[in-house]
């Protein structure tokens, strides 16, 4: 179940086979059905989680009872409310699995020892973090100076099988459109 991880984690720097061992004994395997939730509002985030396999959304609803996306993980992805993972707080977030998921976990203690044990780890995970705050601010200003079309054609062609994967009302809250919107921009794009 480790070879994914293995594989991503030598996509962005070197570590040993002796680390990468370690590295093993320290995140939990669990597979987490369709619909099932890692997360849930004002639980403590305990892990941080990569996806071997599956998909997962992380969501909050407002006090309207509406969904808003904030991330999808697929494989190859980590999913966690960073800040509620590091602090112990709260999350104000929901992690749900949309397709029978493969996971990797690790606590917070477990991590903590991965850093300080392999100092490779450091490194990489300071590359996720850099590189999900680069996504975020870039995700932030196509939010607010990209046309809805825009950002849901973006989004086709940086994932092309995500309308099979995600049902469409998820898209569109992911676009931050409501589903009418969405099924116009469909039409208009065919």
């Amino acid at each position: 179940m480790f070879e994914f991880l293995h594989k991503k984690v030598n996509e962005t720097i070197e570590i040993t086979d002796e680390e990468f061992e370690y590295a093993k004994t320290l995140f939990l395997p669990k597979k987490l059905r369709k619909k099932r939730f890692l997360l849930e509002e004002g639980e403590a985030c305990i892990y941080t989680t990569f996806v071997e396999k599956g998909f997962l959304r992380s969501f909050t609803i407002d006090e309207k009872g509406n969904e808003h996306i904030l991330q999808f993980g697929m494989e190859g992805w980590w999913v966690s409310d960073l800040y509620s993972f590091l602090t112990g707080e709260a999350s104000e977030y929901n992690i749900e699995a949309l397709e029978d998921s493969e996971l990797l976990l690790i606590t917070k203690s477990s991590w903590d020892l991965l850093l300080d044990g392999v100092p490779a780890f450091e490194r990489y995970f300071r590359i996720l973090i850099q590189n999900n705050l680069i996504a975020t601010q870039r995700r932030l200003m196509g939010t607010m100076s990209t046309t809805a079309e825009e950002r849901y054609t973006k989004l086709l062609q940086d994932f092309p099988d995500i309308s099979q994967r995600v049902p469409q009302h998820m898209i569109a809250s992911y676009i931050g459109v409501t589903r009418e919107t969405l099924s116009r921009l469909r039409s208009q794009l065919t």
